[in-house]
């Protein structure tokens, strides 16, 4: 009698624990669903921006083309609302495969798309050119900017044609609150600074270059 007791409660432990585990199984299976289509959507709405980002590079390409054309309106580069963003240069970094348009003001959707103006003057004018971009670790927009070294090229077009070569000088980071490095004291020169976020401490990082 004990033996048979014995067996009934044995199976009716392996059906409890088979049902546990089930049970896991399905929220497991659930779990890495849900992982997956974010893991798609983020990489879709990625994509999506990447061709915004080429398109926008393609329009300032020709409008720079046709820049001393008293027949051609930049407008096809530049929106005629001050509220939307419009393509002010293009950055390019040939050491980490950077090519982007700059859109002429930061906010939280144009980020998405491309490099943005943050603060200072136009592309290749006296002053301190100041250019956010998203860091996705991804090596796309501003991931790679922290390999950046002493005297590596930078360069900057307008919507003139006209393109300036700046050398980076300084390499670092700050604490997300500290703005110093926007100044626009240059001594009459013109300098750029990239800002993107260090992911792992929440910092920013800075290259800052000169022509």
């Amino acid at each position: 009698m004990n033996q048979i007791v014995s067996v009934i409660l044995t199976r009716a432990q392996k059906k409890k624990i088979y049902k546990k585990y089930s049970i896991l199984f399905l929220l497991l299976l659930i779990i890495c669903s849900i992982l997956f289509f974010i893991y798609i959507f983020r990489e879709l709405e990625k994509y999506k921006n990447e061709q915004i980002s080429q398109s926008l590079a393609n329009k300032f390409s020709i409008t720079s083309l046709y820049a001393g054309s008293s027949s051609y309106s930049s407008s096809y580069a530049i929106q005629e609302s001050v509220n939307l963003p419009f393509v002010i240069g293009m950055i390019r970094i040939d050491k980490i495969d950077v090519f982007y348009p700059i859109l002429s003001f930061t906010s939280k959707e144009n980020l998405k798309v491309a490099p943005c103006k943050f603060y200072g003057p136009n592309p290749n004018e006296v002053g301190n050119l100041c250019i956010a971009a998203h860091n996705y670790v991804d090596n796309k927009l501003f991931s790679r900017i922290h390999t950046l070294e002493s005297n590596d090229c930078i360069q900057i077009s307008n919507l003139q044609g006209n393109t300036l070569n700046y050398y980076v000088y300084a390499i670092y980071e700050v604490e997300d609150h500290d703005v110093s490095c926007t100044s626009q004291d240059t001594q009459g020169n013109k300098e750029i600074t990239l800002i993107t976020c260090n992911n792992v401490n929440g910092t920013r990082v800075i290259v800052k270059a000169r022509t």
